[in-house]
């Protein structure tokens, strides 16, 4: 066979050479180009993968011991506006009716919403802050406008119900640096103490996207669902809270002073019922916030003569006190220092120490501390609870000093000097009183509940420490009720008309950051320790103010004796003559109620009724919804009318006068203690805001 040679064109190969060169030439360009006929594939590459978006769990809410809410989170929304007329009709069209729009509904100023509305080449625009924080109901007022081109991010936001009410208590949580978007973190109080349990567990939802962003519709969606934050219920009672927060800011409003801090705490459990301070603030928008410390836990100072309740009862619980031994009060040398009574050293002659605890002899302390030793009353000190935290749920605790060697920090150890104590700590030495020397671990939250509603944690009685007998204890509040009731005549202002309230007054200097102590007018601490009921202890109350302006702790003693007064009528806790039929009536809510109508309601429950003003309407009253009264007690109704003319106050109580004082609005002086014999402005006499009253009481 012949063989047949087939022979290619020498042009064909070079054709088909050339176009293999050509497709390695293309190819090595597309390796090492970032675009490709518009297209730019680095982005593509990039863009082309897993999107990953985070879903923010929602936090916690913040309650009462009732269930009342002090902080949650609400929606907030930002506006938007559309600019890119590719959205075709979702985009600005009408710039002009917008911009008024935008005037009207947020006072954004007409010339710059138009030239925010007028950026060239941008896709959306923002309105900085008064775009932000927008409620829901002005959301929708908007919406209904049916604008083009205006849409809304929602976000989330921490709010308030009850502004700065137990400011330092609850704290604030916001979203750091500003961000719409992002978790809320606590900053302060229980807010920041709590804050993991508070936020909860973001989810995340994991997507693929094509080159320009866009979720590709073959694509799988991954979402990991967000687990809540959990909700703290306080131990705080709202309406005690309430008289807490009208102490403080009466005497504020009054008085100037660095700062002060009352708390109520439960005689039996250790639960802060109330805590209320000078200088608050508002965690809406945080106004008034220069101090970022609570007292309660972080403030730490000598407390003065208060300590005194707890070096007599070290000495008592030593079997080494004898009330009935005398000694000369005055003054007494001490090492190279000389100790003085404070009524400038001159004493009361020889008297007993019982005598000298109930007229706060510094004298008779030191003496007492210095038959104790150091050993001794430090270890006693530290059982109490000094030098060291509490563990209460509060942020930034402060531990306190008690370190004294020498003899002469020894006496003044007695009566609460050269040592520093935080008012959380004095509280829980108080309970060893109330709990027959058993001191209680105070705490704040009541229980907390996770998102499926299920109890995680209980607040509870915890005993930490046996500290004295109850023979120790009961003698002294035998002690304690001699200072209120039988000692000296300034101790009957820290009497309440309603029950019989045990205490200790504390006056502390304050020391100079020179060294030495500050001895201007008002450079003290001045405070008060009290127990109510004596008979059957059920709240502990401690009030601490430092550099109040004022002479004596007057008018401390006022506004504290007035909220133990509100407390056991709120509590239905008044001393009542067991001999007596008397009924005990819980008051309604009678706000927005026909005033006459009520009060037909409360005298038919035997009850004296005052309405105050004309007006067809409640709109205050006096007790509080809740409280109960014996039957006879005194009810005011304010009226929605002004023209109030004055009472008879007759053989009406201090805490009375007190109450008509403040629901009408005008000024107060009393004299004397007990029940009303006279006053400045006789019944029937109209009153106007510039009238000030005068009453005298005796006993």
């Amino acid at each position: 066979m012949r063989k047949v040679t087939v022979r290619i064109p020498k042009v064909f190969i070079l054709i088909v050479a050339f176009l293999f060169i050509a497709i390695i030439i293309k190819l090595s360009y597309v390796s090492l180009s970032s675009k490709v006929d518009g297209i730019n594939l680095h982005n593509l590459a990039s863009n082309r993968n897993t999107k990953t978006e985070t879903i923010y769990a929602k936090r916690g809410n913040i309650y009462d011991k009732d269930g009342n809410t002090l902080a949650s989170v609400v929606n907030s929304y930002k506006i938007i506006a559309y600019l890119d007329p590719k959205r075709e009709k979702d985009y600005v069209v009408d710039k002009d009716t917008t911009a008024k729009m935008l005037n009207e509904y947020l006072g954004i100023p007409y010339d710059e919403a138009m030239e925010r509305l007028n950026k060239e080449g941008k896709y959306q625009v923002e309105f900085g802050s008064k775009g932000s924080n927008i409620t829901e109901s002005l959301k929708n007022k908007i919406e209904a406008l049916d604008l083009p081109g205006i849409d809304f991010i929602q976000s989330q936001k921490r709010t308030y119900s009850m502004g700065s009410f137990a400011s330092y208590i609850i704290g604030y949580a916001k979203k750091p640096n500003g961000n719409e978007d992002g978790e809320i973190i606590g900053e302060l109080g229980i807010e920041a103490y709590y804050n993991k349990e508070l936020s909860g567990t973001n989810g995340k939802t994991t997507y693929q996207t094509d080159a320009y962003g866009y979720t590709l519709p073959s694509a799988e969606v991954i979402t990991e669902e967000a687990v809540n934050g959990e909700d703290i219920y306080l131990t705080l009672d709202s309406n005690i809270q309430l008289f807490a927060e009208t102490l403080t800011s009466n005497l504020a409003k009054n008085y100037k002073m660095e700062w002060l801090i009352f708390t109520v705490m439960d005689a039996k459990t250790g639960a802060i019922v109330a805590s209320s301070t000078v200088p608050n603030f508002n965690p809406n928008d945080r106004e008034g916030l220069s101090i970022y410390m609570n007292p309660l836990v972080s403030y730490t100072y000598e407390p003065g003569s208060t300590m005194k309740i707890f070096s007599f009862a070290s000495s008592i619980e030593s079997g080494i006190y004898n009330g009935s031994e005398l000694y000369h009060s005055g003054q007494i040398k001490v090492a190279d220092a000389i100790i003085k009574d404070h009524n400038k050293g001159q004493g009361w002659g020889d008297i007993s120490f019982d005598t000298g605890f109930t007229y706060s002899s510094n004298v008779a302390a030191s003496i007492i501390a210095r038959r104790l030793g150091v050993e001794k009353l430090t270890d006693y000190y530290q059982k109490l609870g000094f030098g060291q935290k509490t563990g209460i749920e509060l942020a930034s605790e402060a531990s306190g000093v008690v370190d004294f060697h020498y003899e002469t920090e020894l006496a003044n150890a007695g009566f609460g000097q050269g040592i520093s104590v935080t008012p959380i700590q004095m509280l829980e030495a108080l309970s060893s009183l109330t709990n027959d020397g058993t001191t209680l671990k105070p705490y704040i939250v009541d229980k907390i509940v996770n998102a499926k509603g299920e109890t995680v944690y209980e607040g509870k009685r915890t005993e930490v420490e046996k500290v004295y007998s109850k023979e120790t204890t009961d003698y002294m509040k035998d002690l304690m009720y001699k200072v209120v009731y039988e000692g000296m005549s300034s101790s009957s202002m820290w009497r309440p008309s309603k029950t019989t309230m045990i205490g200790k007054t504390g006056t502390a200097q304050i020391a100079s950051p020179k060294g030495g102590y500050l001895n201007g007018t008002y450079d003290y601490i001045r405070s008060f320790a009290g127990i109510f009921p004596k008979e059957d202890p059920k709240y502990i109350v401690y009030v601490a103010a430092q550099q109040l302006n004022s002479s004596n702790a007057k008018p401390i003693a006022d506004e504290l004796t007035k909220v133990v007064d509100d407390i056991v009528s709120y509590l239905g806790i008044e001393n009542v003559d067991p001999n007596e039929n008397s009924q005990i009536v819980t008051l309604n809510n009678y706000i927005s109620k026909e005033a006459t109508t009520v009060k037909e309601e409360l005298i038919n429950q035997n009850l004296k009724v005052y309405t105050l003003g004309t007006g067809k309407y409640v709109i205050n009253q006096y007790p509080l919804k809740g409280s109960k009264v014996l039957e006879g007690s005194k009810v005011f109704l304010t009226s929605n009318s002004h023209d109030y003319l004055m009472e008879d106050l007759t053989g009406w109580s201090l805490n009375e006068v007190r109450t008509y004082a403040n629901l009408v609005g005008i000024d107060l002086k009393t004299n004397g203690y007990g029940y009303v014999t006279s006053q400045s402005i006789a019944s029937g006499t109209p009153l106007t805001e510039d009238i000030s009253l005068e009453v005298t009481l005796s006993k």
